[in-house]
């Protein structure tokens, strides 16, 4: 069935790193939170690089263009520190990484447009390739497939209708996968933005920076905080803080991502304080700011693994 959010569109806002060489899938199972070692050229991985105190530096949807090839797309403001950083462990690893962004054309596509262009749907985090494309399955918006498209520079356009770059935000906003961006560099563990409920960290692979720090938020139940969607009337900005009525002078959020929604008003992912998001009550910018309404997040949360 055809929704508004159906059709294809230019994803500008992110970017691409290679990394190729003989080392590359070994150098970024050592990197990131998910397990690189195991990926196959039919899947693709949510992931996330860390410091090493475990505050997420960058996200990133990875996978295999061949045994020696991967490619992480992320969000373009963040790619320059991010691939710095991480150059700064290869040492005597046979990798290379490298921006590739200007080297791919990234497009999203939503509802039937994905069996348009690849012939059937996709799951989230299965891949399909079609000659040199690659579609990779997103988490759905609600109930609307989603998945990115990725092709060597030159590539002619998927088919689809053109959709508004705002509903595509809003697409993203929806699925309640957040995608990291510059304001909120070190301000999360991967559980904050609910990554290890939609399967962004493995807690069976080896060591990586940050790790101990995730592993004992998830198994001490030191877990905090939690992603969440909800609704304001008023614009909402990245970053923003949120504020509970019942404490006003502290902030218990803080916002992740948001889109102007189609129907009216402004949807976001904002990161909570549990007592905060059970009690109510939220507001943003101050305890008198504008109200948020809590949604209802697409997957079910994942408090024992």
């Amino acid at each position: 069935m055809t929704t508004p959010f159906d059709g294809i569109a230019p994803l500008p806002h992110l970017g691409v790193i290679r990394a190729e060489g003989e080392d590359a899938v070994k150098f970024l199972h050592g990197q990131l939170t998910h397990d690189f070692a195991l990926l196959d050229l039919q899947h693709a991985r949510l992931a996330a690089f860390l410091s090493a105190k475990g505050r997420m530096q960058a996200s990133f949807i990875g996978f295999k263009r061949s045994p020696t090839e991967v490619l992480l797309v992320c969000s373009r403001d963040l790619l320059a520190p991010t691939l710095k950083r991480m150059s700064m462990f290869v040492m005597r690893a046979k990798a290379r990484l490298s921006d590739a962004s200007e080297e791919f054309l990234l497009y999203g596509l939503a509802g039937s447009a994905i069996e348009k262009v690849a012939g059937s749907a996709i799951q989230a985090s299965a891949k399909a390739d079609l000659g040199n494309i690659s579609v990779v399955g997103l988490v759905p918006a609600g109930a609307v497939p989603r998945a990115l498209w990725i092709a060597p520079a030159g590539t002619p356009a998927p088919e689809g209708s053109l959709l508004p770059d705002t509903l595509w935000t809003w697409g993203e906003v929806q699925s309640g996968v957040a995608t990291l961006t510059a304001p909120l560099v070190d301000a999360f563990v991967p559980q904050m933005l609910n990554y290890e409920s939609v399967d962004g960290v493995s807690f069976k692979k080896g060591c990586y920076p940050g790790q101990e720090i995730v592993a004992r938020s998830q198994f001490r139940g030191a877990i905090k905080r939690r992603a969440f969607i909800v609704h304001a009337d008023v614009s909402l900005q990245v970053g923003a803080e949120v504020f509970n009525a019942s404490e006003p002078e502290q902030a218990c959020g803080i916002v992740a991502q948001a889109a102007p929604a189609p129907g009216g008003g402004w949807d976001a992912i904002v990161v909570l304080q549990l007592a905060a998001a059970e009690s109510g009550a939220l507001h943003a910018d101050s305890a008198e700011g504008p109200a948020l309404r809590l949604g209802s997040l697409p997957y079910a949360l994942k408090d024992d693994l």
